[in-house]
């Protein structure tokens, strides 16, 4: 009897010592599992949505059936004309909620310049985006991601955008609804810079949200990309960031993505006070839309 008490012993000290290896060796705890959650940004599927295969509307549905991924972030140019349409709205949030799949964000573009130089524009720019505050508050959004372009010298833009962000913020914060910027091109694209923009428009509503791809500043004369170090990017606006979009383009046969090291990536994320989700954003074009959604998951499920 006392044998079997000893090798019964043994066998569980294996188990536990195992599983603590297997925790060092990847890096994983249950605290980064409650820290962290996947949702899916609609720009993965942006080939099908373009061509009419998919509809906005069934997005919440393929987002839950297909990948089983209970968050989701809409781009607004694919229901650009409904943003002020309470109907339609209403039929995106009771899908959402059908599916028990929460609204995160709305991804906006084309609606003008934030740091536009000519102030009327700015206006404009500005004023046009309240319609996409209210419906991220109507559907259940925390937050909509918009851009910082400009024009200038680096104060000069810097300057621009901090003012156009400001005022956006003034009227978004009373619908509860954060305005982060992504970096999406320019010099938004200069970890730097944005971090900078952001910290001087010194508001908790608004915040960055980091795309491990997009650190294409411009291409130059001789046609030769300028790229910023994109590690180097997220490191600084991850302590301002209030969403993460994990882009990826392509996969080996380990599974590992070929273009981004998304293990020094997450370390940069966990390593920061950043708790949230983590948006899934394949943008290939080898794998198919569905495919490249699902490797991006299997990885980041691995490394989170």
């Amino acid at each position: 009897m006392e044998d079997l008490k000893r090798r019964d012993f043994i066998k569980k000290s294996i188990k536990i010592i195992g599983s603590v290896a297997f925790l060092n060796s990847t890096g994983l705890t249950s605290a980064d599992k409650d820290r962290f959650s996947l949702s899916l940004a609609q720009w993965s599927l942006h080939r099908s949505l373009m061509s009419g295969k998919l509809d906005n509307l069934d997005f919440v549905k393929i987002s839950k059936e297909k990948f089983d991924i209970n968050a989701v972030e809409y781009v607004n140019t694919f229901f650009f004309k409904k943003a002020k349409n309470k109907s339609y709205l209403k039929e995106m949030k009771n899908r959402s909620n059908d599916f028990g799949v929460k609204n995160l964000l709305i991804m906006c573009d084309n609606e003008g310049r934030l740091g536009d130089s000519n102030a009327k524009k700015r206006k404009k720019a500005i004023e046009n985006h309240f319609k996409w505050v209210e419906a991220a508050n109507f559907l259940g959004c925390n937050t909509i991601r918009v851009n910082a372009s400009s024009e200038g010298s680096w104060d000069e833009q810097k300057k621009l955008v901090v003012d156009g962000l400001s005022r956006l913020v003034e009227f978004a914060k009373d619908y509860s609804i954060n305005v982060v910027v992504e970096n999406h091109g320019g010099l938004s694209s200069n970890g730097k810079w944005l971090s900078e923009v952001i910290s001087n428009v010194e508001d908790d509503f608004c915040g960055t949200l980091p795309d491990f791809g997009n650190f294409k500043i411009q291409t130059d004369e001789n046609n030769k990309e300028i790229i910023y170090d994109r590690y180097k990017g997220v490191k600084e606006l991850i302590p301002y960031a209030k969403a993460v979009s994990a882009k990826s383009y392509d996969f080996d046969e380990n599974g590992d993505e070929t273009t981004i090291d998304f293990y020094k990536m997450i370390e940069i994320v966990k390593s920061s006070k950043y708790k949230g989700y983590i948006g899934i954003e394949y943008e290939g074009d080898r794998l198919s839309e569905y495919d490249g959604i699902l490797e991006t998951k299997k990885l980041l499920e691995k490394l989170i």
